[in-house]
């Protein structure tokens, strides 16, 4: 399946929440779960069926993968990392998805969304350590740091998101961010309770493993 081109709004809907794919129109009174409008589609106002078991697992999947904006390919890539690696299987997932450099960017506060950080870091905004970095799902590590490039057109794109929509959110306890050089340093590795997961990410496992 290619990359979803359509409304991000809809996405939202279909879930019933918040995914935040749009910035600041997340935060204003014309978001659609705001207004509390039904999901897409024809019958999007009719009651639910009783879900099915592995419909829950992939309405939890398919949740997850919409908030971090990733394809199934590389979402399930990043799973099957997750499996590899020691430790919680789910746990050790969220925090692949965390510590991808485009979403620190968001986190830090350079973008206002999953999205626009992902094209920011496309389109050589940002450096990790002092070097050029534009692969947005490069993993970062305790003690990267990752700074806007010492560029007008970069300094004046992020300093746009991080003092207008973006200079709301707060910092999590994982990063840490200098606004004025637009400088930011992961300086831990986030737990679960940082990470604050809009899923039940056990069944995103469940269903991988069946």
């Amino acid at each position: 399946m290619g990359r979803y081109t359509g409304p991000v709004c809809r996405r939202c809907r279909r879930e019933g929440m918040k995914l935040y794919l749009k910035g600041a129109r997340c935060h204003m009174a014309k978001c659609p779960i705001e207004q509390g409008r039904p999901a897409p589609g024809m019958h999007g106002m009719r009651r639910s069926r009783k879900m099915s078991d592995y419909g829950a697992q992939l309405r939890e999947k398919q949740r997850l993968r919409n908030q971090y904006g990733l394809q199934e390919g590389q979402f399930k890539r990043t799973y099957q990392e997750a499996l590899r690696r020691r430790g919680i299987t789910g746990e050790t997932m969220l925090q692949l998805l965390e510590t991808r450099l485009d979403n620190v960017v968001y986190r830090l506060g350079f973008a206002t969304s999953r999205a626009a950080a992902r094209q920011f870091v496309r389109h050589n905004h940002v450096t990790v350590n002092g070097q050029k970095a534009n692969i947005p799902s490069i993993a970062l590590k305790v003690g990267d740091v990752v700074q806007v490039r010492e560029r007008e057109q970069s300094k004046n794109a992020a300093k746009e998101a991080f003092e207008g929509a973006a200079a709301g959110r707060v910092t999590p306890a994982w990063l840490t961010v200098d606004g004025e050089n637009l400088r930011g340093e992961v300086i831990s590795i986030p737990t679960r309770e940082e990470i604050a997961p809009i899923v039940n990410e056990q069944l995103v496992v469940e269903l991988y493993s069946r």
